[in-house]
């Protein structure tokens, strides 16, 4: 759940380009809201749910975070429900409520709806105690972290977001042989004054899945130090992974790795052991090949909400001056200013706003055939740049 690659907005191209056109469909914002809401409308999800599961999925290409976004309808939510896996309108279980602190059980309800309502009701807690904690368990994936993050800078305060990915194993400990982990992403947000709000959305392996998988589409190499043979030999080759040939590495490189592992234990430790979902680390991870394996079932996931000013005065007037010297730190080259994370998503979020969300050509073919078998519109390609 990292940053994507900073491309500049294309212009839009006709509404079916060939399928060896390069071209980018540019779509409006909120008709791609439209159309995702239908879509989960179309699959049971109560109205204002699939509106919030529409805003969690559509962010992704709202801040070019693609490999999170609508690429992810057919080849994630989709079979969730076709499987079973998701519970249109399950109702999360209160297990346990101590004022500031909340366990859900999510009872298998769609994680992009249930992230939002759980960073909703950790800033409700935090606007009377201070801080707001929500625990989560049952949960299905939420897509990006750090758009349930941003909640909670929606109310003046910092947000917290970390996640498991259930059952699922993807990545080894250092030095082992067995996949023990998920990405496990975590995400902080915050209000940085009358600067665009700090988001730190990343996963603690060295890319989400959901990147090597995209650069595999794409035909794409990765750089060193995402994938690595059995042998420990840098593989740049993203069909590797899902091809078994390659494991995903921790954040951190071959030197750091030790700091990635321990953040994802970390998130693992919050998002499940608080809440007693799914492990990923645990002894049944011994009996398969040692590659990835499992499924997302199960999810863990923990939002808290801090809030600052019922602490202390000045605490906004801090997060500008803190924001706006890094904003003013010298650089190296007049060409590159400093940016910190949270900035470049913002401002590529307000200009997609303005003039249309660019898609893949495949991509909007793949979403026109989803408007048709589901019986919703399709969104319209805008007319100009």
């Amino acid at each position: 759940m990292t940053p994507s690659s900073r491309t500049p907005l294309q212009d839009c191209a006709p509404p079916l380009p060939s399928a060896e056109s390069p071209a980018q469909v540019r779509v409006a914002y909120t008709d791609l809201l439209r159309f995702a809401s239908d879509v989960f409308a179309s699959l049971g999800v109560p109205a204002v749910r699939a509106e919030a599961a529409a805003r969690a999925l559509c962010y992704g290409d709202l801040t070019g975070m693609t490999s999170h976004g609508l690429a992810n309808l057919t080849r994630l939510y989709l079979p969730l429900f076709e499987e079973g896996r998701v519970s249109p309108e399950a109702e999360p279980r209160r297990v346990a409520d101590r004022g500031a602190a909340v366990l859900l059980d999510a009872g298998g309800a769609l994680g992009l709806w249930t992230g939002e309502a759980a960073m909703d009701l950790a800033a409700e807690r935090a606007a009377a105690f201070g801080v707001g904690l929500v625990g989560v368990r049952g949960a299905s994936h939420f897509g990006c972290a750090g758009h349930h993050a941003l909640r909670a800078v929606e109310h003046s305060m910092i947000g917290l977001v970390t996640a498991n990915c259930g059952g699922q194993r993807i990545a080894r400990p250092p030095g082992g042989a067995v996949a023990m982990l998920g990405t496990n992403p975590l995400s902080v947000a915050a209000p940085a004054g009358r600067h665009p709000p700090f988001v730190l959305d990343m996963s603690t392996t060295a890319a989400p899945t959901g990147r090597v998988r995209q650069a595999a589409r794409e035909g794409r190499s990765l750089p060193e130090g995402v994938l690595s043979g059995d042998d420990g030999a840098a593989v740049t080759d993203p069909a590797a992974f899902d091809a078994g040939r390659a494991h995903l590495l921790w954040l951190g490189g071959a030197a750091g790795q030790y700091k990635g592992f321990g953040l994802g234990i970390a998130v693992e430790v919050l998002s499940a052991v608080v809440s007693g979902a799914g492990l990923g680390a645990h002894p049944d991870a011994f009996h398969g090949d040692g590659g990835p394996g499992g499924r997302d079932d199960g999810i863990g996931f923990l939002t808290a909400a801090i809030a600052p000013g019922a602490l202390r005065s000045g605490a906004d007037a801090d997060a500008g001056v803190l924001f706006g010297a890094l904003l003013g730190c010298p650089p190296t080259d007049p060409a590159a200013p400093v940016r910190y994370p949270g900035w470049h998503e913002h401002e590529r979020a307000r200009e997609r706003r303005r003039h249309g969300v660019p898609l893949g050509a495949d991509l909007y073919r793949e979403l026109r055939g989803v408007a048709e078998s589901r019986g919703v519109p399709a969104p319209a390609p805008l007319e100009g740049p």
